[in-house]
């Protein structure tokens, strides 16, 4: 009577696909942003390290973002991607002395770092 029509293989792969191409999607969007929006400016001003840290984050987001979507390099997008997450969290907490700010950025580490586990259970 209620019998799967999709097998459970086929739905993972179609889940990891899903998966895949937010995160590319969403952090080629923050990338991006780091190029674009005014905002960064001022809030990598108030970090103090200089602008080259807002490229240099831009295009890790970027390059964490294309990794993702290919399945051999998935594992190491989502862990420098992760990595990208965890410094934010400890920029918020330790310069900028906002902690409540990484509540976002944690759980996105969080995230990406377990979405790269399931990936290595997955062998891919």
């Amino acid at each position: 009577m209620f019998n799967e029509s999709i097998p459970v293989q086929s739905r993972d792969k179609i889940g990891d696909w899903v998966l895949r191409v937010g995160i590319g999607l969403v952090f080629a969007l923050f990338g991006r942003e780091k190029f674009t929006d005014p905002m960064w400016v001022s809030f990598f001003d108030q970090v103090g390290v200089g602008q080259w840290f807002r490229y240099f984050t831009g295009v890790v987001e970027m390059a964490g973002a294309a990794l993702v979507l290919f399945p051999k390099t998935t594992r190491i997008g989502a862990l420098i991607l992760a990595i990208t997450m965890a410094v934010a969290s400890l920029i918020h907490v330790i310069v900028l002395r906002h902690p409540a700010n990484v509540i976002i950025t944690g759980l996105l580490c969080v995230g990406l770092f377990a979405f790269s586990l399931r990936m290595r259970r997955a062998g891919a």
